[in-house]
């Protein structure tokens, strides 16, 4: 009986390794010194400012369009790159063809690019005169200077996030297990949704999780392709920008303060359904 009490107080494993208080220490001291002491400094902040002040400041118009663009073009930037990033990821993995090292060097182009570069690179061949721009035009299709190019931009700042996710997962999948599949009558369709899927899911969530995020808070890409125009194309960094400019520091931390809560919540859905997927198909807790 008192074994069982004291294993069920057990706080860690045993384990061959050892240091595990002092990595412990050392990790609880730096997450606490970079990024607990910023965010309730924020939430201090934000607090301060009291219930009805801190709400009308949050529901201001201009606020709240800021922060659809910004949630909205990240979240269906993140649905496109988990789709095109996946199939991506299985040409790497799967096939061998002229070229092949040459394409997987450039999916971490957008790590190495500098934002601001790739914003004026997006805006000049999207622009109404550049050179894909110009033949979307005519056809009533304009993408810079709108929401459809603050999408293009996070597509592109975000595709390697899901690439470099799923492609070791993938390559830890052996097609023995798709042949498998087929010898038992299962056509490609049937493989990939019931053989393939269900262990690429939770790095499938994962990379979504990050390119999601990336979006949000993504600024250097954006603000040359977006326009900026208030109510329109206007992102929500952009405006804490502006409103740190005006010297409207309340402003800004609600508009912070709400962009962290909304941030916070959709991650912890998302990681709820990563831990649900993993515990489903047996892939650990």
């Amino acid at each position: 009986m008192t074994v069982r009490t004291a294993s069920l107080w057990q706080i860690r494993q045993p384990s061959v390794i050892p240091g595990f208080g002092l990595a412990l220490g050392v990790t609880l001291s730096w997450l606490t010194l970079i990024i607990l002491i910023p965010l309730s400094g924020l939430v201090w902040r934000s607090s301060a400012l009291g219930w009805a002040t801190f709400w009308e400041l949050a529901t201001d118009q201009r606020t709240v369009n800021a922060l659809r663009i910004s949630f909205g073009t990240a979240f269906l930037a993140a649905l496109i790159n988990v789709v095109f990033g996946v199939i991506l990821a299985w040409v790497l993995v799967r096939y061998r063809f002229p070229g092949k090292r040459v394409i997987d060097a450039m999916v971490d182009l957008p790590f190495a690019l500098p934002t601001a570069v790739a914003g004026i690179a997006l805006t000049t061949l999207y622009a109404p005169n550049g050179w894909i721009g110009s033949l979307l035009t005519p056809i009533g299709i304009k993408v810079a200077f709108t929401p459809l190019g603050i999408v293009f931009a996070l597509v592109f700042v975000g595709l390697p996030f899901v690439v470099r996710t799923v492609q070791p997962i993938m390559e830890e999948i052996d097609k023995e297990v798709e042949e498998a599949a087929a010898t038992l009558g299962a056509n490609r369709l049937q493989t990939i949704r019931r053989v393939l899927l269900p262990g690429l899911s939770p790095a499938v969530l994962t990379g979504f999780a990050l390119a999601f995020a990336r979006g949000v808070g993504e600024y250097g890409s954006v603000i040359f392709i977006a326009g900026n125009l208030p109510y329109v194309s206007e992102i929500a960094p952009l405006l804490i920008v502006i409103r740190l400019e005006e010297f409207n520091y309340p402003a800004a931390t609600a508009i912070a303060a709400v962009m962290l809560a909304i941030s916070f919540a959709m991650l912890l859905i998302i990681n709820t359904i990563q831990a649900w997927s993993r515990r489903r198909y047996g892939y650990g807790a």
